[in-house]
């Protein structure tokens, strides 16, 4: 790849909770990312529109407090308006096995719950840039 891959990581919603996301922003910085980690409670509006001014690859939400549908619903609503369809939408926290395809409907790419290898996060978040930069 040309340049470093550029990630937005993100706590959405009133969830206050963010030590797996800083963990999750570390060992993408330590494995040659660029992050961008934008603290707590940002509405799907500030996310979406932090991601446009970064012109980031990818968007990573982490939430623990049950509002992903609501969250992710408005995300890809609001980067469909902004034609972000190059960006990765990714999804990390407690998210209930029984909304997961609902979510990949649409269009959250991966969705990493408490326990994913960092190294699965990190060679998943290359393929899918690496793919999107071939098109």
């Amino acid at each position: 790849m040309d340049r470093p891959i550029k990630v937005l990581l993100a706590k959405a919603g009133l969830d206050g909770h963010d030590r797996g996301v800083k963990v999750i922003a570390r060992a993408l910085r330590d494995a040659g990312m660029e992050v961008i980690y934008t603290g707590l409670h940002n509405t799907p509006e500030q996310v979406v529109k932090a991601a446009l001014q970064e012109d980031v690859d990818v968007i990573g939400v982490s939430i623990l407090s049950g509002a992903h549908l609501v969250i992710f619903r408005k995300i890809t609503e609001l980067m469909k308006q902004y034609g972000m369809d190059d960006v990765v939408l990714l999804g990390g926290g407690i998210i209930p096995d029984e909304d997961k395809p609902l979510l990949e409907q649409m269009g959250v790419k991966g969705l990493f719950g408490p326990g994913t290898s960092l190294q699965r996060i990190i060679e998943f978040i290359r393929e899918e840039v690496q793919r999107r930069r071939q098109n």
